[in-house]
């Protein structure tokens, strides 16, 4: 397989990887279940990677990445809006 290719590929699923959570999150308005230190730690990843992408000039780490932050800066938004106060 090209390697390019499998970049590709990889990138992808793991910047799709979040979404059908996020999607359950926004249809039940309700994230209690959801980790905000487990997406912060994600989200610091995740901008690391965007950063390296940056470094090497790498585009499809860039874009894989930077979409993945921008759905789980969303997942994090919805949690904190979303679960509920005690």
């Amino acid at each position: 397989m090209d390697e390019n290719l499998l970049g590709i590929i990889a990138g992808i699923l793991t910047s799709i990887a979040m979404m059908p959570q996020l999607i359950k999150v926004l249809r039940e308005r309700n994230a209690e279940d959801i980790s905000v230190v487990m997406l912060l730690v994600l989200i610091s990843g995740l901008s690391l990677w965007v950063w390296y992408g940056i470094l090497k000039d790498e585009l499809p780490i860039i874009l894989s990445n930077g979409f993945s932050v921008l759905v789980n800066l969303t997942l994090l938004t919805c949690c904190l809006i979303f679960k509920k106060k005690d």
